[in-house]
């Protein structure tokens, strides 16, 4: 009997494993064919130039960027057109990853991760944009007429990557405060009084977190504070919302009786 169980778990665990290779192997073709593609048309150079463009717009006329590494004119570009295609596969790659964990999940479960994937991937990809058209712009101008008459701004273009980056995520991640404070109500971790009672807390943690994430400039540090204390004060009214629509205790208790007693009339002969 023993063996039997053993062998029957065994079978579920190379099962799973099979199924999370499966799911890791289709989010890797979504990634490289939409890299394959990509790197056809439009090409690395012209995606990069894309990403360059909210700096050159503020470099002195005749002034381009540098690349001070051997390898690093042709490196930099295939990179950034690789985090582009990661950027596009992303609800491939968050689908594989619902479908595998998804059986798992109760029922009332199963509704709440998928529009939480969905929301949380519109949120980051918004904070990307605000990242690109507003900030960028915003700090490049500031940097720009800020700088010494006698230099000439001649930027390296694998720091510029590298910077550009950290600002992404940074401002992905800011964008991402609605989906935490919901899910911090929605699991009973926190209640909204509570969150309103440590918002002073936040909107300073939100401006340290924005001097060690952002340039040493006092604007880029708003630009980054600001969205997320906005983000959480969005966050605390959806979860008000949701404590208001939240069962009474006692309809829960009537709730679960009825379930059980559902089951128990299942199980009868």
């Amino acid at each position: 009997m023993t063996d039997a169980s053993d062998d029957s778990t065994q079978d579920t665990f190379i099962s799973h494993l099979i199924e999370l290779r499966t799911r890791l192997l289709r989010a890797v073709v979504a990634v490289l064919g939409i890299f394959v593609v990509l790197f056809i048309y439009p090409g690395p150079s012209m995606i990069y130039d894309v990403l360059a463009q909210p700096m050159l717009a503020t470099l002195p006329q005749g002034t381009r960027m540098i690349a001070t590494g051997v390898i690093t004119p042709f490196m930099v570009p295939v990179k950034v057109t690789l985090l582009a295609s990661f950027v596009l596969a992303l609800p491939v790659v968050l689908y594989q990853a619902w479908a595998f964990v998804a059986p798992g999940l109760y029922r009332h479960e199963q509704r709440l991760a998928l529009p939480l994937i969905v929301s949380s991937t519109l949120l980051f990809l918004l904070g990307m944009a605000f990242c690109y058209f507003v900030v960028f712009h915003t700090v490049f101008n500031f940097i720009a007429h800020f700088a010494p008459q006698s230099i000439t701004p001649a930027p390296d273009i694998e720091a510029y990557v590298n910077f550009v980056l950290t600002m992404f995520i940074a401002f992905g991640v800011t964008f991402e405060v609605p989906i935490a404070v919901i899910l911090l109500v929605k699991t009973g971790i926190v209640t909204v009084k509570k969150l309103r009672e440590i918002r002073g807390y936040v909107i300073v943690g939100a401006f340290v977190l924005a001097a060690i994430v952002t340039p040493p400039d006092v604007l880029s540090q708003v630009l980054l504070a600001a969205p997320l204390c906005l983000l959480y004060e969005i966050g605390i009214l959806a979860g008000a919302a949701l404590e208001k629509r939240r069962p009474a205790p006692e309809d829960e208790a009537d709730a679960a009786r009825e379930v059980s007693h559902a089951d128990e009339s299942a199980d009868e002969p």
